[in-house]
């Protein structure tokens, strides 16, 4: 997964994921992707600064995790984005809200494999070990690979209170 950040042909600012690049260019051309706020079609990237994970702060890196059921919702309350507008920043604390109740269930739910998740998501796949539900730790390559033998797995989002 890819998060871009957008804008839009009124200088509307907004970010969106997307599965890869190819995916980001076929819905805009398409006419698919919308501002959330005055809902044109006319988007384009805007500069935003790349996210590197090192082998140091790999720990930090996205967890990757295998389908787990949603739990009932829960407020947490975001830091506003500088230049949102009131209801772009209520849609943004009730997803980050909905992002991190989704993940705090996944973490509660599930046993944490770490570095051994794409062996352990393969070993399930291929029906070798019992299906349970699990988290870890997979390199973007890796996590492709699984996708690419049809493992079904999704990344576990990392939001701006994780990184302090």
């Amino acid at each position: 997964m890819i998060r871009y950040t957008l804008r839009c042909e009124r200088d509307h600012n907004f970010e969106s994921w997307f599965q890869d690049s190819a995916a980001y260019d076929s819905q805009v051309k398409r006419r698919l992707v919308s501002c959330p706020v005055c809902d044109s079609v006319k988007v384009e990237k805007a500069i935003m600064a790349p996210r590197i994970v090192g082998k140091k702060g790999r720990e930090r890196a996205e967890p990757v995790s295998a389908p787990a059921p949603t739990a009932p919702a829960a407020d947490a309350p975001a830091a506003p984005t500088p230049g949102a507008t009131p209801l772009m920043m209520a849609q943004e604390r009730e997803l980050r809200a909905k992002l991190k109740e989704l993940r705090d269930h996944i973490v509660k739910n599930a046993d944490n494999v770490g570095e051994k998740f794409p062996n352990e998501a393969r070993k399930m796949h291929y029906g070798e070990i019992e299906h349970r539900p699990i988290y870890g730790e997979a390199s973007p390559e890796e996590a492709k690979s699984l996708i690419d033998e049809g493992v079904e797995v999704s990344p576990l989002p990392v939001l701006p209170d994780d990184r302090n």
